[in-house]
């Protein structure tokens, strides 16, 4: 029995460890931050207005645009990850596939930079 909870100390020490690092990293902030707020940092800045606003105004379409192309080209991500972790067994055919796969989505890429999709007045 001794033997088997010698084995567990390690993983102890590793959970000991990370909670007292986590717990430091939690706290630190509301101790060292300097705390001076003002109505600059306490604006919207993620999406451009007030998150409690009317629900039903005018919405610019870019920020829709901008979210599309950005799960697009995170699923392009997705897809090459577990593609990597295959590459050796796939060959030839898997090579030119996904070279087929991202040939697509370049061509996508370059229409909407050229189009303007991109660009943000």
């Amino acid at each position: 029995m001794e033997e088997l909870l010698r084995d567990y100390v390690p993983i102890l020490v590793f959970i000991g460890v990370s909670l007292v690092i986590g717990l430091a990293l939690l706290i630190s902030p509301f101790l060292l931050a300097y705390k001076n707020p003002d109505s600059e940092k306490l604006s919207a800045y993620e999406c451009g207005f007030n998150a409690f606003d009317d629900a039903r105004m005018k919405f610019d379409i870019r920020f829709y645009l901008v979210a599309l192309l950005f799960i697009i080209f995170d699923l392009e991500v997705a897809f090459l990850f577990p593609w990597a972790v295959a590459f050796g067994d796939l060959g030839w055919y898997g090579f030119w596939s996904m070279m087929a796969f991202l040939g697509v989505l370049t061509v996508g890429f370059i229409y909407e930079w050229k189009k303007g999709a991109l660009e943000w007045d």
